[in-house]
């Protein structure tokens, strides 16, 4: 029996005002439940409304219709499924939704995914009542509204749903969308899976959260007093907010416009460096460091008394416009204030000035440092610093703290319609923008739920290369990935051969970077020459950038293994013979895939685990790993099972996808008491 249900609960706001709507916020309670079978036979269920007396029968009566069920059909199924097990009902088989296929058949052209506009977008019969959402509005609560037309609402949710369905599923079989059958089938056991980690939540240590606060509370106190006391000596007396990019781009530039309301217009796409500096000359006038005196107009009172026509003093008040009610001027010298870096081109131009944002900083504070200028290398430094601590206090100190529920544990929320790629997207928070490493210690405050569990994470190794050499078939990718090659290890030694000598973590980031389409514009000498080079070494991967752009021009979207699609409606070759959105192009088959692939591994590795009837947990995915919470005394047989899994990977995804890997894949466990401090397993 075909099952479609839906579910209408109470809800809470945060204190930051989000709305709440899972069940384990408490005071959020099940309210209704609606129910359709294929046969056409409505049902609805009582549980916490103030019109009505709760009786244990609606459960027993809702169970029975569950256990008949051979497919569960919701829209955001994740929600009702979380919903029905922390009530205490049992489902699981597979689900239907709607909001996820409709998602995959979109091709990734972003359309809204509400119920109500996909109804609409499909002209349905059925269109729901705006009862719900006018009750809100007033304040009044789900359990609140009358309960005649809370259920005619949810009757309605639950008549469009099915409607959907069965309008999706004559789309699904139409020619032209049925190499996305896989995918469909992919989102839909990956939604079961999702909802089981969130249900499941990642225990939070709140006594190191606190000390992770501290930590990074004093930090911010000690950077913000150097830094202006660093303002100080650069800018003169004028106060300078750092936290204000126009002030900022003052500082490292020396320079300001004339006039903002033009300044961005005066450069054209294509700029030589040299008619570049001269623009920037004739247009913007060089911050000279300032001294500060008392006002002589107003005496330091930033006010004065008109006089009267008999001479005497009067009593209103009228600001000063010499100082602007400051009481202060600020003189400038003849000594140029701030670190005055020049930049020869278009990309480093703003609205206000100049640009301030952290690749730019990050590229200028390697300027520096390959021309021995410390102090401006300090600076810039500590200026990201700064801005990556407020971000990472607000974010996640804040975040992980507003949203830890009573049950001491985080509710890691995956969805899969919020990226074009049909990676896995993060909120509440988002988790996926942790930072990496150990120079902010936020990843610590996650542990395991039992006394004496660890943290396991498998993260797969160099994936982007890896999909990237399956998908091109490039001869010298893959023979390196097969004899161990270390590609990380590679791009840093020709970088550092070149002049700028960095480690292979810093590597990391220019690795894959010109599989995507970068390029060294930006970049300093010694990195520009491995952007360069790239595509001359990889001559298949070159050359598959070329078939891709045929593949785009020709059918306006790009198919990967896996047979998922991404449309390109705006795509075209200019005169030059560049294509538009060649970048995204490039882009999207290498992280799509391996998106497929790191949740055709949650999926074979949970079921796995629940065939050894583990107590270890999958509690999380960020970006190719999968986090687990080790039982005590398991650690060896999870480690097995993870090894098992990457073992049955290649057959599983042929079984799938109908495709055969050439490269191989490769999972890398490390362990620990937490999520930050872990050590590799041999």
């Amino acid at each position: 029996m075909k099952l479609t249900i839906d579910i209408e609960n109470t809800a809470c706001r945060s204190p930051e005002g989000k709305l709440m709507l899972d069940p384990f916020t408490e005071g959020n309670e099940l309210v209704l439940v609606c129910a359709k079978t294929d046969a056409g036979v409505e049902h609805h269920f009582w549980f916490n409304h103030k019109e009505v007396e709760y009786s244990n029968d609606a459960h027993v009566a809702l169970q029975e219709l569950l256990s008949e069920a051979t497919i569960l059909i919701c829209h955001n199924a994740q929600h009702e499924l979380i919903w029905l097990w922390e009530c205490g009902f049992e489902y699981d088989g597979p689900v239907f939704d709607t909001l996820l296929v409709e998602y995959v058949l979109q091709r990734s052209v972003k359309q809204p995914l509400s119920l109500d506009a996909v109804a609409e977008r499909y002209e349905l019969d059925n269109q729901k009542l705006g009862t719900l959402s006018e009750y809100l509005k007033k304040g009044i609560t789900v359990d609140s509204i009358p309960k005649d037309e809370l259920l005619e609402y949810c009757l309605q949710d639950v008549r469009s749903t099915q409607e959907l369905s069965n309008e999706l599923r004559k789309k699904m079989f139409k020619e032209t969308y049925s190499p996305l059958h896989p995918i469909i089938d992919l989102t839909n056991d990956m939604c079961v899976l999702l909802a089981r980690v969130y249900q499941r939540g990642f225990k939070v240590s709140l006594d190191v959260l606190e000390d992770v606060r501290k930590e990074f509370t004093e930090e911010r106190a000690v950077l913000v007093a150097s830094l202006e006391e660093q303002v100080h000596k650069l800018m003169g007396d004028t106060p300078i907010n750092l936290s204000s990019p126009e002030q900022l781009s003052r500082v490292i530039y020396s320079r300001k416009p004339k006039d903002k309301s033009t300044w961005a217009s005066l450069f054209p796409m294509y700029t030589k460096k040299k008619e570049f500096y001269s623009i920037v000359e004739n247009n913007s006038d060089i911050i000279y460091k300032t001294q500060v005196f008392q006002c002589t107009v107003c005496q330091g009172k930033g006010y004065s008394f008109p006089r009267k026509k008999d001479g005497s003093k009067g009593k209103a008040k009228r600001r000063c416009l010499n100082c602007d009610t400051a009481g202060v001027v600020f003189v400038p010298n003849t000594k140029v204030a701030g670190l005055k870096f020049s930049v020869g081109a278009n990309s480093f131009i703003a609205a206000h000035g100049f640009k301030t944002d952290k690749r730019t900083l990050e590229f200028l504070e390697k300027v520096a440092i390959s021309n021995n200028m410390e102090a401006a290398r300090d600076f810039l430094f500590k200026v990201r610093r700064l801005s990556a601590l407020d971000t990472y206090l607000s974010a996640f100190v804040d975040g992980i703290q507003t949203f830890t529920k009573a049950d001491g544990r985080l509710h890691v929320r995956m969805t899969q319609h919020r990226t074009s790629t049909g990676r896995l997207a993060s909120d509440s928070p988002n988790l996926h923008n942790m930072p990496r490493g150990n120079t902010f210690p936020i990843k610590k405050v996650f542990t395991s739920r039992w006394d004496n569990g660890t943290v396991l994470e498998a993260d797969f190794a160099q994936l982007e290369f890896r999909v990237a050499a399956e998908l091109s078939k490039d001869k010298l990718a893959i023979e390196e990935i097969q004899t161990g090659f270390d590609v990380h290890s590679y791009t840093a030694s020709i970088i550092t051969e070149a002049g700028q000598t960095i480690t292979r973590q810093q590597a990391k980031e220019h690795t894959f970077a010109p599989l995507f389409g970068a390029t060294g514009f930006g970049r300093t000498p010694s990195e520009a020459s491995y952007y360069e080079n790239f595509l001359v070494k990889y001559k298949g991967i070159a050359s598959w950038h070329r078939d891709l752009a045929n593949e785009v021009m020709t059918h306006g979207y790009v198919t990967t293994p896996s047979g998922r699609q991404f449309e390109f409606p705006n795509t075209r070759r200019l005169p030059s013979g560049k294509i538009t959105n060649f970048t995204m192009v490039k882009n999207y088959p290498v992280q799509s895939f391996a998106a497929d692939i790191v949740q055709t591994t949650l999926l074979l590795l949970e079921r796995n685990m629940r065939l050894k009837n583990l107590k270890s947990i999958l509690v999380n995915s960020v970006h190719d790993s999968a986090v687990i919470d080790v039982y005590p005394n398991e650690q060896a047989t999870v480690v097995k099972t993870v090894e098992e899994t990457i073992e049955q990977l290649p057959a599983t995804i042929f079984a799938r996808f109908n495709v055969a890997l050439d490269v191989p894949l490769v999972l890398e466990p490390k362990t620990g008491k937490n999520w930050m401090i872990m050590e590799d397993i041999a």
